[in-house]
Formats: C-alpha cells, sequence, structure tokens
C-alpha cells in the first residue's frame, strides 16, 4: 500500500498515542507466567504485539480481552504455565516477540519454534541463544545465527554471569525472563544501561532485581499477578514531536506517555537542537508517564553517540529527517544496531533522504547530515520498516517545494502504530 503526504502548511495540536509496544509485550509474557489472574489496560494494537499475543495462546497462555485494549490473562507460575505449541510459533516481523519468548520459554519444560518472515529472518539471535545455553537450555539457530529457533527449555536452569559484548534491552530481557527459573541469582552485565521496563515490571510483581550502574542481577522466584495501565509510546510520539520541532510556531503535544529514562533520549536531541520541550510529570507508577510538548524553532545541529544513542535508538529515523532542518553537521554514531533492525535503516536512510534533496552519508555505525536543506517531493520505499514509513511521512510534511511524496509500503505502521497515518492527517488537516 502507498500513501501519498502533502506538504505541511502548519503543524498544531494534541495527539494520542497507543500503548508502550515494548512495555506491553513484557506485560503479556510475564503476566503468562505469574502466579494468579493479572490485568493489562491500554495495550498496544501493535501488529507486533499480536504476535506475541498469539504464541502465547499456542504455549497455553489463557487471555481474555474485553474493551478496547484490555486484556485479563491467567497465569500459574514459572515452569507450570506454559507447555509445548502444537505448531510453530509466528513471531511475524517482531524481534521483541522471537527473543523474549525465546527467554521466556527456555524456564519452562516446553519444546518449541519459533520462526518470522523474512525480514525477521535476517537478524541476529545468537546473541540470546549462547547465554540461554550457557543457562542449560538447549536452543538452536540457522547456520547464520538467525531464525528459526528451537528451544528446548527446562523448569530449573543455571543462573549465570553474562557480559553482554552489545547493548541490547531485548538481550538483557531474555536473559532475566529465564532466570525467573534458574537456581541461583543471575546477572547481566550491559556495556550502556539500556531501558529497564522489565526489571521494573518484575519489581511490579514482586521479584527481587537490583540494578547497579549497568549490573542487574535478579533472585530467581515466581512473579505475583498484577495490574498494569501501559503508558503511550513515546517512541510513536517522537515522530509528531520532531515534525513540531521543525519549524518556528509549530507544536504538538502528547500526554500520558512513558517517561523512562532508557527512552528519553529523544527529548534531549531535540532539547539540544534548539526545540522548546516541556515534561509535564504525571502520577508516580512502575513507569514514569506525563505529557510532553515540543514548539518548535531555528534548529542546529548536534552529535549522538554513546550512551544518548543508546536511549534514542528507535528515534534515529525521526532524528535524522528533523536533522535535514538544522544549522550545521549531525553526527550520529555507535548506531550500528540500526544495520540489524527491520531493514539496514543506515543505509535506508541515507538513500531515502538523498532521494529528498538531503546532503546525507552513511558511515559504519550511523550517519552524517548536513543542514538546513529545503526538501524536494520524492517517491520513498519503507522496505517494509515501519519506522522508516513514519519518517517519510515526517520529512514529506517537511517538503519545501509543494510537491507531495509517495511512500511505498506504508502499511508496515501496522507494526507499531495502525492509525499513524489517520492520526497524521488529522493533525496536518486541522490547518490548511
Amino acid at each position: 500500500m502507498s500513501r501519498t503526504v502533502a506538504p505541511a502548511t502548519r503543524v498544531t495540536g494534541d495527539v494520542t498515542v497507543p500503548g508502550d509496544k515494548s512495555i506491553s509485550h513484557r506485560a503479556l509474557i510475564i503476566g503468562a507466567i505469574a502466579r494468579g489472574p493479572s490485568y493489562i489496560g491500554n495495550l498496544s494494537p501493535a501488529a507486533d504485539v499480536g504476535a506475541t499475543s498469539r504464541c502465547l495462546e499456542a504455549c497455553g497462555g489463557r487471555q481474555r480481552t474485553f474493551g478496547a485494549a484490555r486484556v485479563a490473562l491467567e497465569g500459574s507460575g514459572p515452569g507450570h504455565g506454559l507447555r509445548s505449541p502444537h505448531t510453530v510459533l509466528d513471531c511475524g516481523n517482531s524481534g521483541t516477540t522471537m527473543r523474549l519468548l525465546a527467554g521466556a520459554l527456555s524456564g519452562h519444560d516446553v519444546e518449541a519454534t519459533l520462526d518470522g518472515d523474512e525480514s525477521l529472518r535476517r537478524r541476529p539471535m545468537r546473541r540470546i541463544a549462547e547465554p540461554l545455553r550457557a543457562m542449560g537450555a538447549a536452543v538452536d539457530t540457522s547456520n547464520a545465527g538467525t531464525a528459526p529457533i528451537i528451544v528446548s527449555g527446562r523448569s530449573h536452569l543455571k543462573g549465570i554471569t553474562w557480559e553482554m559484548p552489545v547493548a541490547s534491552a531485548q538481550v538483557k530481557s531474555a536473559i532475566l525472563l529465564a532466570g525467573l527459573s534458574a537456581a541461583a541469582p543471575t546477572t547481566v552485565v550491559e556495556p550502556q544501561s539500556t531501558r529497564d521496563h522489565t526489571e521494573r515490571l518484575m519489581r511490579l510483581c514482586g521479584v527481587d532485581v537490583v540494578t547497579e550502574g549497568t549490573r542487574v542481577t535478579l533472585t530467581p522466584s515466581t512473579p505475583n499477578a498484577f495490574g498494569l495501565r501501559v503508558p503511550g509510546d513515546l517512541s510513536a510520539a517522537a515522530f509528531f514531536l520532531a515534525l513540531a520541532a521543525a519549524r518556528p510556531g509549530w507544536r504538538v503535544r502528547c500526554d500520558g506517555v512513558g517517561l523512562n529514562p532508557g527512552r528519553t533520549g529523544i527529548l534531549d536531541v531535540l532539547s539540544d537542537m534548539g526545540a522548546a520541550v516541556e515534561v509535564t510529570e504525571g502520577e508516580a507508577g512502575p513507569e514514569p508517564v506525563g505529557g510532553v510538548e515540543v514548539r518548535g524553532s531555528q534548529l542546529t545541529a548536534t552529535t549522538i553517540s554513546g550512551d544518548l544513542t543508546v536511549r534514542c535508538i528507535d528515534e534515529i529515523p525521526a532524528i535524522a529527517v528533523l536533522a535535514t532542518q538544522a544549522e550545521g553537521t549531525t553526527r550520529i554514531s555507535d548506531a550500528a544496531e540500526l544495520r540489524t533492525k527491520e531493514s539496514d535503516r543506515i543505509g535506508r536512510l541515507a538513500d531515502g533522504l538523498r532521494a529528498l534533496g538531503a546532503v546525507c552519508e552513511p558511515t559504519a555505525d550511523g550517519l552524517v547530515i548536513e543542514g538546513p536543506v529545503s526538501l524536494r517531493g520524492a517517491h520513498i520505499d519503507s522496505a517494509g520498516d515501519h519506522r522508516l514509513a513514519m519518517a517519510w511521512a515526517i520529512a514529506a510534511a517537511l517538503v519545501g517545494d509543494g510537491q507531495s511524496s509517495l511512500i511505498s509500503g506504508a502499511e508496515a505502521v501496522a507494526v507499531s502504530y495502525p492509525a499513524f497515518f489517520d492520526d497524521l492527517e488529522r493533525l496536518l488537516s486541522a490547518h490548511p
């Protein structure tokens, strides 16, 4: 499916984004292995989250939906709540589903094969297979270290200390989920701290998880049942916030979004570039939640590297588009992980931005972008990548030659934000 997006004349308004995708995955999985009934509100409508839900049901996880984005789960504890599925578990396009579920299943007496679409089959899975094997599970991948993954789990694993060579919240979470069934504590040592949604949710469920710098230690236990309203997805809001930042006088507000410190790098970047960023904190809970308003300004280039890159890794496509409107040279580094996402995001971003008239060069682990430039209308392909499809949409809204842009593969937004184009259209059409 293709979508046409015309240049915006003015952007100002409020947008309500769906529930956080990362938290939704974790809540479903932990709810399936917790002791007793758990309740989740504002569950993400993302196709990726749907894949996690279906895989859990195939493994005996009992779920009941009621109303919009609300689900009840009946768990019965690690080692008991999940069973071997009768069919291959189809993870679709979701690396989070595959990696986290492999970790959870490793701590149960089950056998399962996890597979996915062509894009998912290209993504690295050896990074989870190795620590799970060290814990005592049998985990096989293809010769290339990719899906399909075959898991033969055990309800009594070994506790390990695992030093991760690459910062990855998904790998950390897979190890911690397996660690619930270990005979001794499990420790993960990260090169840089990553988002801690799994740790926060486990603490909500009474699991002893201690974080000391980049060292996370979990003591095995059965999670208690929980109730959770999932915050709005800041990664989804980021595209609208970046759009608002691009022009003086433009404004977008998103209320009820998650403000996890591991995810707020995008707000730091927007502020560093000169946009006015106002954060209103909401009620305290397992995850910090609040409102974010961004007002546009004359932007200046910035440098994104190290821990900041980790904290905004999913938002790099939005940042790259915004960098074309900033004065100077924006440098993004330490983002080699983007080459193994749903697409090679570094290469695809460089190609798409150049098609739009930007001055952009890819590097091994990032991008160098010169600005400001007046973007031109173009025909751009999402390459089946949801974040690229959304990035090209906001780029099209910033085109300066008056020409509309055509985005091929726009349906990819359903992976994380099915209503993205509807919400964008409402935001743009409100100000002809």
